[in-house]
């Protein structure tokens, strides 16, 4: 899948190193993961501009010293933060469950598991990534970069699993499955802003109900049809 359009010409920043903890020990690691962790709970209730590294420092428990060995300055923090979100979005979508979203009652799976293991996240703080994305719209190039990439990330995941389903006729051939996939980002992205701002379950369920039914409207006779949700 194509990455998504950029909304304005910009150099492309340098992805944060994946390699930033091979030097670590186990024990080292394991205290990254945990600034990091400590660091994106802060992100999400106070915001970026509202989080600073003394903050983490003291969340997390570590020293001054601690904090720059493993973060070189809060724009390094920050983009490791989306880095680990990414990969916790992501690692969400591979649980079994969901069936590698290859196929329409995996769809309907994905919404329900989505409500179940993070409706009360929904609520109070928004989706994970999705606001963290909405407190870093002013941010430099190399942060919207990360950003960017990881919506990339998420979209193929759904870009894959619809190619499957038209390919094992589950979906009719007129069917775009880069379409489908950003219908299905955008309704839960959307959806779970506005669950946050409203304190109520209904933009998230109106708005999946909606999406995954202009999926269904594709399928074919061939694939088995759940029913259609209603709100």
């Amino acid at each position: 899948m194509q990455p998504i359009p950029r909304r304005r010409d910009r150099p492309r920043g340098r992805p944060p190193q994946e390699t930033a903890a091979l030097g670590f020990t186990r024990k080292g690691l394991a205290t990254r993961s945990r600034i990091l962790e400590g660091a994106a709970q802060l992100i999400l209730q106070h915001g970026v501009n509202g989080t600073s590294l003394d903050d983490v420092r003291a969340e997390v428990g570590v020293s001054g010293s601690q904090m720059s060995h493993y973060f070189a300055t809060k724009q390094d923090l920050v983009r490791q933060v989306i880095a680990a979100r990414t990969d916790f979005v992501l690692a969400f979508h591979a649980q079994p469950e969901m069936g590698g979203l290859r196929n329409i009652s995996s769809l309907h799976k994905w919404a329900e598991l989505c409500w179940l293991q993070g409706g009360e996240n929904y609520l109070r703080n928004g989706c994970v990534y999705g606001s963290l994305t909405s407190e870093l719209l002013e941010a430099d190039d190399e942060v919207l970069d990360d950003i960017a990439a990881g919506y990339d990330r998420w979209l193929a995941l759904f870009y894959d699993g619809m190619t499957a389903m038209v390919r094992q006729h589950d979906l009719r051939d007129d069917a775009d499955p880069r379409h489908l996939a950003a219908v299905l980002v955008i309704a839960h992205q959307g959806s779970t802003m506005l669950t946050h701002i409203t304190s109520s379950s209904e933009p998230f369920k109106a708005a999946m109900t909606g999406a995954l039914n202009y999926v269904g409207n594709f399928a074919t006779s061939k694939s088995p049809r759940r029913e259609r949700r209603r709100g």
